[in-house]
């Protein structure tokens, strides 16, 4: 643990969550600040730069000592809050940067909140903060710059803390290199990335995320006729455009068993990494399946834990994401129609090369089409997964102590998050010899990107209490 006074962290912690920032992140709950993927014309409507104004007014009030807050702005790109903090303490002159990193665009709001809550409706009820952004991520850049008052108020040291908070990870972050490649100077030796943006499997511990997987997504149409025909007419003579696309997708997954079967989509899975998921698999059995709500009677599709997390992590996987071309069962009329299209989402190991497997994946969908028929992709993108480095010894005793002093003695673990985080990648490409600390205050039931989306105020506090420690610690390291 860094030297500070854990009661004055946690003193501190507590006063301004409670006094200033859950008055003002219900606030940043009211304003529709989607994502540029969500609203086309994000710059006329102008609610992300409302979004990003009002936290740096609340960064600017906070009054640290040589703090600056400033917004970024790149043509044609979406705005990034820059918090910059000056070292405080004693810190050696080559400690480097710590970046902490949240964002402020949201998921579009989506229908079926419950009864007297709403996506833009801050609700605190029962230790929640319920609203659009308030967990996903709203609190991240609140949360890092209680951390860092916190350490300044028990007396300890942090060296350089940048906090950034850009505007576009809800479209997957395209604007984010644009800011670090031009910004790099001022961002300057990033030795540590804080991210906050992830989450764990419950709310009794500190969780780690230690890998992402990547992602290839196409959109595929088969064509086969001009236009539909009487399908008691052409059937056995036109081939089934239905029928071509099962075939292609024969050839890319084992229906049976749901393994990929393009070889670079797939990736060799690290000791560390297999002994990581071998040891979760122990201490919560059944924990894989458990978060989703499986049918009656279904099944997951294997009953070894250890097989399902690697499935989730770090083997490839298909989903058919949407499809055009077949009309709804009651509008259907015995037509052999033209065409029929997926869209297919992969999931990759987080070290897998996505363009190399794009790249096949084209090559094996348009090779070779049975009966000469019409394929064309579009829509087309990829996204690198991320490992997390090897943890430094510091970083490690740090998290065992704030196991003990912050979770009451629960252990720390980590998670291998299925899903992609594009900007990660991005982050390790531009700063190859920081340690990551990537985590957050979401467990699988905050409801991120769904509705009734909410905040567990009392895990964000102690997710706060840990970055604090983590700071310190960091400029002893």
């Amino acid at each position: 643990m860094g030297r500070v006074d854990n009661s004055l962290v946690r003193g501190t912690v507590e006063r301004v969550w409670d006094d200033a920032v859950l008055t003002s992140l219900a606030e940043f709950v009211t304003i529709p600040a989607l994502s540029p993927i969500f609203d086309a014309n994000w710059a006329a409507s102008g609610h992300l730069d409302a979004a990003v104004e009002h936290v740096r007014r609340w960064l600017v009030a906070r009054d640290i000592e040589g703090a600056t807050a400033e917004v970024l702005r790149l043509p044609g790109k979406s705005p990034v809050l820059l918090f910059d903090v000056p070292p405080a303490g004693e810190v050696g002159a080559d400690a480097g940067t710590v970046l902490l990193y949240g964002h402020l665009d949201k998921q579009p709001p989506v229908g079926g909140w419950s009864e007297g809550l709403g996506p833009w409706t801050p609700v605190l009820r029962d230790g929640r903060l319920y609203g659009r952004g308030a967990a996903d991520d709203g609190y991240s850049g609140y949360a890092a710059t209680a951390a860092i008052e916190a350490v300044r108020a028990a007396g300890g040291s942090h060296t350089r803390c940048v906090v950034l908070l850009e505007t576009s990870e809800e479209s997957g972050s395209p604007d984010l290199p644009a800011y670090l490649e031009r910004y790099a100077d001022r961002l300057g030796e990033v030795s540590l990335v804080v991210c906050l943006d992830s989450g764990g499997q419950d709310y009794e511990r500190l969780w780690l995320t230690t890998s992402l997987r990547g992602l290839v997504s196409t959109t595929v149409t088969v064509r086969v006729l001009e236009s539909g025909q009487h399908s008691g007419m052409a059937s056995g003579i036109v081939p089934s455009s239905f029928r071509i696309m099962r075939m292609l997708l024969d050839r890319v997954e084992d229906a049976a068993t749901g393994e990929v079967l393009v070889p670079e989509m797939h990736g060799e899975i690290p000791a560390e990494r297999l002994a990581e998921i071998r040891d979760l698999a122990a201490l919560a059995p059944g924990a894989a399946r458990a978060v989703f709500p499986l049918l009656t009677g279904m099944s997951a599709v294997s009953d070894d834990d250890v097989e399902l997390m690697l499935n989730n992590s770090w083997r490839p996987t298909l989903s058919v994401i949407g499809g055009a071309g077949l009309p709804l069962p009651a509008e259907a009329g015995n037509v052999l129609r033209p065409e029929t299209t997926f869209s297919l989402s992969f999931r990759l190991p987080p070290t897998a090369d996505p363009k190399a497997a794009l790249a096949a994946l084209e090559k094996t969908l348009t090779t070779d089409v049975p009966y000469g028929a019409h394929v064309e992709l579009s829509r087309s993108e990829e996204g690198p997964g991320w490992n997390a480095p090897v943890t430094a010894p510091w970083l490690k005793s740090t998290l065992d102590s704030v196991s003990e002093a912050v979770f009451g003695g629960n252990q720390w673990l980590t998670i291998r998050l299925g899903g992609s985080i594009p900007f990660m990648g991005t982050l390790a490409e531009h700063y190859p010899r920081a340690q990551f600390v990537v985590m957050g205050a979401l467990a699988a039931d905050s409801n991120a990107h769904v509705p009734d989306e909410w905040l567990n105020v009392a895990q964000a506090k102690r997710i706060t209490e840990a970055v604090a420690h983590i700071l310190s610690a960091h400029a002893r390291s």
